[in-house]
């Protein structure tokens, strides 16, 4: 139900067309320097720079599970919220009724309690959502200028509005002036939420039992929240990120000093064979190189885009459509018309937000 962006060549192309040109820049100077001034000396051997490659794929590799880890588990966690949510829609239409109250209410009563706490779950999961998207310190990927790029065309719904003018057709003027003088606005829903059950039970409207099995629905979104709230709060390891991003460019700067060499004996080779082909084999290296320079530096940057899996890339999990489609059902089963209910986040570019 919510795929994510399917990356094609051109996407591809463009996300990296910044340091592809770099590496081409890179490469073409030094076959440049090396064919025209015949710099033999311009070479260091394999085995130190296969170690280095070597230890660079192993860490790039690290890097990448343990950033699909991330993103899995956020995903897990929204799925999560997306059962339990329709489990608490559900319990509230049956749980809230007349069967142990003294003074009988009448059906437009029940249906007006039935809908603020089912619109207060609503407001959760928005104020939620814009606590993932708050911008912290170390989520830097969006800042880089392919990837700010990719930000203007697909800027997720958090950054265009704010949680204040989201929150406000959900809550009453009471809820909101609450919720609105607490830093954690989704923690302070979720008692506005405990306390309305337990008023209700109080009153009679919702049996002792079933209110334990409502605290429980409760309970279990405190415990998606807190699983998201880790997530975004604990950022992937920075001696591992960091460290890794400059082996990588130790690794690709160097490439060529052995790539060029290696080449350039592979035409001396065939010079006596063929002077033309021998003379200008080395200049075949800058294909090489960019492919070589292009899969590792891609890979690394895939790793780095995956830490943060609600920081707002396209390789994000995608909370605004997670949380709207939860909205659309929850009101559709409370017996809205498609008129009232807002519609799911637009899809761009492939990606959902």
């Amino acid at each position: 139900m919510y795929t994510k962006n399917v990356y094609n060549v051109k996407d591809m192309v463009i996300w990296t067309r910044f340091e592809t040109f770099l590496f081409v820049m890179l490469v073409t100077i030094i076959v440049a320097l090396y064919y025209s001034f015949d710099l033999q000396w311009l070479k260091i051997p394999w085995t130190p720079l296969a170690l280095i490659g070597t230890a660079v794929a192993f860490v790039i590799g690290f890097q990448n599970n343990s950033a699909y880890g991330r993103i899995w588990e956020a995903r897990k966690i929204w799925g999560g919220i997306v059962n339990t949510s329709r489990t608490f829609g559900m319990f509230v239409q049956d749980m809230v009724t007349n069967e142990h109250i003294a003074e009988k209410m009448s059906k437009e009563a029940l249906n007006k309690e039935v809908k603020i706490l089912t619109y207060r779950h609503i407001a959760w999961m928005t104020a939620l959502r814009h606590a993932m998207r708050s911008s912290k310190p170390w989520e830097t990927v969006m800042t880089e200028k392919a990837n700010r790029q990719w930000a203007e065309m697909i800027k997720p719904p958090e950054l265009q509005s704010n949680v204040e003018v989201d929150l406000k057709p959900y809550l009453s003027d009471e809820d909101m002036a609450y919720v609105m003088s607490k830093n954690n606005k989704q923690t302070a829903l979720l008692y506005l939420q405990s306390h309305h059950l337990r008023h209700l039970k109080e009153k009679g409207m919702v049996w002792e039992f079933s209110f334990l099995e409502l605290e429980n629905v409760l309970k279990e979104l405190f415990t998606l929240q807190g699983k998201s709230e880790r997530i975004k709060n604990f950022p992937y390891p920075r001696q591992f990120a960091t460290l890794n991003h400059y082996f990588m460019w130790i690794f690709i700067l160097l490439l060529p000093l052995a790539i060029v060499p290696q080449f350039a004996e592979i035409g001396a080779e065939i010079n006596p064979i063929n002077p033309i082909a021998g003379s200008l084999f080395i200049w075949l290296s800058i294909p090489f190189y960019v492919a070589v320079a292009w899969v590792f530096h891609t890979m690394e940057r895939i790793g780095r885009t995956g830490e943060n899996p609600f920081e707002g890339s396209a390789n994000d999990v995608p909370i605004s459509s997670i949380a709207r489609g939860i909205e659309i059902d929850l009101r559709q089963n409370l017996g809205e018309s498609s008129e009232e209910i807002p519609s799911q986040f637009p899809v761009i570019y492939n990606i959902q937000m």
